[in-house]
This record gives C-alpha cells, sequence and structure tokens, in this order.
C-alpha cells in the first residue's frame, strides 16, 4: 500500500498541483501538448466517437424534432456510452481494433436507420422485442419500402463508410505504425473508461426521479430519448425486453398489489337508456382497415369518398370521435383492445408476446351467452399469430386464407369484394347451424402501401376540375389541376374508395341472404393510414394558381400543424341495425377502442370486470382516453406526455391540478394493463382467490 501510494496516483496529483503553484504557464502549456498528443494519436478512436455522436444528434432532429436535437442531458447520455464501449477497444491490438470499432459503429448504425424510419411509420422507436414479428415485415414490403424508408434514413450509413475510408487511409500513410495506436494499451483503456464515466456522472445531474422512473416503465419511448438519448434507450430496452422471462422472478408482487388496488377502486357502471336493448341479437362485426374519419362525408368534385360508410353514420350511431389506441402492433392491437378492453403491449405485442396469457373477452363472455364466436380474413392464418391467440381469445373458428377461394387480388391479396362475397356464403351456414352468432370481419384491401400491382383500385377521381369561362371562345371549358393526384393521400383516396365500394356489396349480400335481419353491425376503423401531415396540409390549402399550398397568410388557409395531425388519426365506429334503432345519432364524446366493450356489454348483457374503458355512455363528456405512448385525450385537452404540452381543445378552461390528475391515472392505466400481460394477472388472481376460499373453508 505504501509503495502504491510513493509511485500512484496521489504523489501524480501532488505533483501536477505544485507544478501549476509555481509555474502555471508550463503547466497549460504541458496539458495542452499532451492533450495535442491524445488527438494525434487517437485519431481513429475521436472519429468512431463523433460519427457516431453525429448519428444520435441526426436522429433526434428526422425524429423528435430540430428544436429538441440541441438538448445536452441526450448528447451527454450518448456520448458517455459511446466513449464506454469504445474504451474496451484499446485492449485489443492491431486488426481486432479496427473490427471492433467497426462493428460497434455498424451497430449504432442500424439502431439509427431503424429507428429513423420506424418514427416515420409510428411515431415511436423502436425496440428489441420486435424481433418477434419480423416475420411479418415480408407480407407488407411495399409498404416499408415506399411509406417508411426516406432518403433521410440513408443519411446514417456514411458513419461506417467514413470509418472504413479512414481506416485505410490511416494504414496506407502508416499512421498506425507511427502513433502505434494498434498496439494494445490498458492504460489507455482506463483513462478512457474514466472520461467516458466522467461524462456519465456529468449527464446524471440533469436527470430527475421521474426521468428515472419512466426509464425503468419503458412506455413513454419519445421522453427516454429526448433525456437519456437513443444509444441508452435501446440498452434498458434490451434489459426490459428480458422483463417476460424474468416476470416469475422480480417484480410479481408489486404488480399484484397495484392491479388488485386498481379494480377494488374501480365503480361498477350503473344502468343506462341503453342497457341491453341489442341482448340476443346478433353480431357483425366489421374490422375496417386503415379507414379513418376524415374521409366520412368528404366530396371531391362532388363525389362522395365514401358513399355506404356515410349511409351507415348517418343511419346508426355514429361515433364521430373515436380512436384505435394501437401500438406497433396495428390490426392485431385493436383485435386485442377490442376484445379485452385491455392495451396492447408495452413491450412487442399481446398477439406475439403474450398470447399464452388469460383474458377476459368478448368472444369468452358471448359464448357463455350461447353464441357461436368466430373471425373471417383475407390474409394467412399466422400472420400477427392469430391462429394461436384467436382461440385464446375464445373464437370458436377462424376462417382464414385457406378457407377463402383467390379469384381475384388486390394489394395484399384477396379483394374485399371477393373476400365478403364468399364470407356471406360462409355466414349462412353458420347462421343456419348454430342460430346465434357472434363474427369479426376483417378486411384487406385497404392496406399500406395503398398501390395495387394488378390493376386500379378504383376510377375515383382525385384531380380537381373546373368549369372556367374561355375568353376566346366565350364557352364553358373543363379545366383540371392535379391536387391529390400522385400524393399518398390521393392513392388512399382511391383505395378507400374502393374499400367502401366493397362494404356497399357486403350489405347488399347480407340483406338478400336475410342476414340483417336480426343483427347488429358494429363497424370500426382498427387505426389511421399513417399519412404523411404534408398531403393533408395539401388536401386543405390547395392552391390551383399554383399547384402548390396556400400562403399562410391567406384568409382561406386551413392551419394543420402537429396536434391537428395527431387529433385527426381518429377513426370512424358505427354501431348499426335494420331497424334504424338510434338512427342519425351523433356521439361526440371523446372515446377509444378500449371502451367497445364495456359500451357493447351493456347494450348485450355481458361484463368485464377486467376492462379499462368506460361505458361511453356512463361516463360521457368525462371520459379519458389513453395512448400507449403515454399521451391521453379529453373533451377538454390533448396532453403530449413525451414534451409535456397541452393542447386546449373547444376553448376549455383547465387547471394544472387537472392535468397532473390525468397524467397519473394514464400512468397507472398503462402499468396495470402492461402488468396484467407480464405477470398474467387475470389467470393469477383468480388462482390466487380460489386457494383463499380453499383455505377459510378448511379453517
Amino acid at each position: 500500500m505504501e509503495n502504491r501510494n510513493k509511485n500512484g496516483f496521489l504523489p501524480k496529483i501532488k505533483k501536477q498541483y505544485l507544478s501549476l503553484k509555481e509555474n502555471p504557464r508550463n503547466f497549460i502549456l504541458t496539458v495542452f501538448t499532451n492533450i495535442k498528443k491524445y488527438f494525434y494519436e487517437n485519431k481513429f478512436f475521436l472519429l468512431y466517437v463523433v460519427l457516431n455522436v453525429i448519428n444520435a444528434f441526426l436522429l433526434r432532429g428526422f425524429t423528435i424534432g430540430v428544436e429538441n436535437m440541441w438538448e445536452i442531458p441526450p448528447f451527454l447520455a450518448d456520448l458517455a456510452l459511446i466513449i464506454v464501449i469504445g474504451a474496451f477497444s484499446y485492449f485489443l491490438k492491431k486488426r481486432a481494433r479496427f473490427v471492433y470499432l467497426f462493428v460497434v459503429t455498424i451497430i449504432m448504425t442500424l439502431i439509427c436507420l431503424i429507428n429513423s424510419a420506424y418514427y416515420t411509420f409510428y411515431t415511436s422507436f423502436s425496440s428489441i422485442s420486435l424481433l418477434s414479428t419480423v416475420k411479418f415485415i415480408t407480407a407488407v414490403g411495399d409498404a416499408v419500402v415506399e411509406n417508411v424508408l426516406e432518403p433521410k434514413d440513408l443519411i446514417y450509413l456514411l458513419a461506417p463508410v467514413i470509418l472504413c475510408y479512414y481506416h485505410y487511409y490511416y494504414k496506407k500513410s502508416n499512421y498506425y505504425e507511427k502513433t502505434g495506436f494498434l498496439n494494445s494499451s490498458r492504460k489507455k483503456a482506463k483513462y478512457t473508461l474514466v472520461a467516458g464515466l466522467a461524462v456519465l456522472l456529468l449527464f446524471s445531474t440533469t436527470i430527475t426521479a421521474t426521468d428515472i422512473g419512466r426509464l425503468t416503465k419503458q412506455w413513454n419511448r419519445e421522453y427516454i430519448v429526448m433525456k437519456f438519448g437513443i444509444y441508452t434507450y435501446h440498452v434498458n430496452d434490451l434489459i426490459k425486453s428480458l422483463e417476460p422471462k424474468l416476470a416469475s422472478i422480480f417484480g410479481y408482487d408489486n404488480a399484484l398489489k397495484e392491479f388488485k388496488e386498481y379494480y377494488e377502486n374501480k365503480e361498477k357502471s350503473p344502468k343506462n337508456e341503453y342497457t341491453n336493448i341489442f341482448e340476443g341479437k346478433n353480431i357483425i362485426a366489421i374490422h375496417s382497415e386503415s379507414m379513418q374519419n376524415f374521409v366520412i362525408g368528404m366530396k371531391i368534385n362532388g363525389q362522395e369518398v365514401t358513399p355506404n360508410l356515410n349511409k351507415l353514420a348517418s343511419g346508426g350511431m355514429y361515433f364521430n370521435n373515436f380512436y384505435s389506441q394501437v401500438s406497433i402492433g396495428t390490426s392485431s392491437d385493436t383485435e386485442f383492445t377490442f376484445n379485452t378492453s385491455l392495451m396492447p403491449a408495452n413491450l412487442g405485442t399481446a398477439f406475439g408476446n403474450y398470447f399464452d396469457k388469460e383474458y377476459v373477452t368478448v368472444p369468452k363472455l358471448l359464448k357463455e351467452k350461447g353464441y357461436y364466436t368466430f373471425a373471417m380474413h383475407g390474409n394467412n392464418a399466422d400472420y400477427w399469430n392469430r391462429r394461436v391467440m384467436h382461440k385464446n381469445l375464445g373464437y370458436d373458428a377462424l376462417y382464414a386464407k385457406d378457407s377463402f377461394v383467390i379469384d381475384e387480388e388486390r394489394g395484399l391479396g384477396i379483394t374485399d369484394e371477393s373476400f365478403f362475397r364468399q364470407a356471406v356464403e360462409k355466414l349462412k351456414v353458420i347462421n343456419e347451424e348454430y342460430g346465434k352468432f357472434y363474427g369479426t370481419f376483417i378486411s384487406l384491401t385497404n392496406h399500406t402501401p395503398f398501390n395495387d400491382k394488378y390493376g386500379t383500385y378504383s376510377d375515383f377521381d382525385v384531380t380537381l376540375k373546373e368549369n372556367v369561362l374561355n375568353s376566346e371562345t366565350g364557352l364553358m371549358e373543363e379545366v383540371v389541376y392535379p391536387y391529390m393526384e400522385g400524393t399518398k393521400i390521393g392513392k388512399y383516396l382511391k383505395s378507400v374508395h374502393y374499400a367502401d365500394y366493397a362494404l356497399g356489396i357486403f350489405f347488399e349480400e347480407l340483406e338478400k341472404n336475410g342476414l340483417l335481419d336480426n343483427t347488429v353491425i358494429i363497424l370500426y376503423g382498427d387505426h389511421d393510414a399513417r399519412l404523411p401531415e404534408n398531403d393533408y396540409i395539401r388536401l386543405y390549402n390547395y392552391d390551383k394558381e399554383t399547384d402548390g399550398i396556400l400562403s399562410e397568410d391567406d384568409p382561406n388557409y386551413v392551419e394543420f400543424n402537429d396536434y391537428n395531425y395527431e387529433l385527426n388519426r381518429k377513426v370512424p365506429m358505427i354501431i348499426w341495425t335494420k331497424d334504424k334503432t338510434n338512427a342519425g345519432k351523433v356521439i361526440s364524446n371523446v372515446m377509444g377502442m378500449y371502451d367497445m366493450m364495456p359500451t357493447l356489454g351493456n347494450m348485450f348483457g355481458f361484463y368485464n370486470e377486467y376492462a379499462l374503458g368506460h361505458d361511453i355512455f356512463d361516463i360521457k363528456d368525462d371520459n379519458i382516453v389513453v395512448f400507449p405512448d403515454g399521451n391521453w385525450l379529453t373533451n377538454k385537452m390533448y396532453y403530449n406526455s413525451q414534451k409535456q404540452e397541452s393542447y386546449i381543445l373547444n376553448n376549455s378552461v383547465v387547471t394544472q391540478e387537472y392535468v397532473i390528475k390525468n397524467t397519473e391515472y394514464a400512468e397507472n392505466l398503462l402499468s396495470v394493463s402492461n402488468n396484467i400481460l407480464v405477470f398474467d394477472l387475470i389467470k393469477n388472481s383468480k388462482e390466487e382467490t380460489v386457494n383463499e376460499i380453499d383455505i377459510v373453508k378448511g379453517s
């Protein structure tokens, strides 16, 4: 110990202190010389650091926004992790060091590229747990290329290219031999690690207990990347992805306690004017692919985009402020939330990662009331693991792609028109054999990227036409302006028009075969179409004179900002019956997919004690829609939990207490829902109750 002190760290500090005190100029010159020497001898390592920091910096700019890319905390977090990981390269020598830093750069580059592309489509960041869904991507490959990948996503690839170029440049110029950079050096490794830890310590002074709490929960991904950087986010994500496997070891008791407290304090909805109004009737649930609400009632050149949906909306109960609450599982998330009134999985998907857990579901509860339950879909039964998950949800049967004759194709497969015609033939048999049924019909054609490799979707015209007087001839002539032609929304409108046409065919066939007489139709959009914000701005602010966008100073300019975009993602929800029960009733209170099960349960006479949503006719204007990323919506405001910003609606007046209360409610709901999936709490709580009863009986 004495020898170490004599030649070790403390004597060096003392010597440097005395040098500074006696000759400050020489000390500063020595420090500057050492720094200059370090920079010269470690150019390749510093290049590795700079390139990966720049990539993380660009990612924040392309995703969270330019105004947030300059934040210091994520910069420090990314820098610290890059330095610490890179420091281990100094234990290696020669070619192994380059290979190590190059592989690390490739990994970090892929992290940035994947998240940049992923954010474009999902407005969120990717996860290790998504590896279980990779097999589903091949079925929608065109969508990935056209709707997700953009030129900006390729800029990250410059990092490994530049690193590789300079490696060969340094090698050719004998830089490595001159500096000995490729020789192993424990001393450099130690000092580099210390430097990385020092940056990490500096970063730790910028975070709060709230930040740590959100990091451990992981659901608010944008917030985590804003505070901790993309690389720290993914390290934490890797740890969290192991959570389902570690569930039986860690956190179960706290999760069960939180679960019990939540449902003990949840009040059961009272009866209302809609209680049991549809009890005993057949149910046809139409899961309408990518159907957004903004198309209802919309016309171009006097032609309705969705004439059949318009008739349904005006002839039934129309919920015009309805949100699907999906995460990365898109359609499968909607199926899960609709049937369970739980939120999508925090990591991965419920269908892919939690298919073996126990849930209380619409099909199970209706089976108890004598219904035959089934689903029909023209896609592969294994897509989104439906073959397995539908059984767990309680469906008696899944009629998938192999149950249909693929005689007509558009987009991803069988056309909606052919699917619906064949589905009605199967439904006739089901109706005759079982009498009472609940069927989910999942459409397919109106799926991104809204391009039809087999022909045109429809003849719907998305140009703008006007009759203009020709001053030379004195005659009226038709002038055609491009308007939405060639845009993604233009393609979407053509696709939607076809989907609406196929829906009309479905109703005609149902009516012709007497299948509407004792049936309730429930139609909902499964999620928004993820269309570009700029296309909406063009849609609502088209300047035909310039074939561009109206100036913001123009009195006809319609503002469409990021919050308008988020609120515009709502989907239609319609409850319709042939006898026109409650026809023309419009429900404008905000409503989420998790509210469907309690609302329908009240109407059809079933109840789920574990539902997270509410009967909309009980809660009315006091409802709150919680989104998987922690954002929430009420009639009064939309709250972005990532940016911690409020967007006031309907000229409402809200207090800070209102925001805090609803934010805490949203966080608690998301935590309880995720714990149900991870720890299988519905099953385990039932088993605990049975055991407690047995103990009481035994005593």
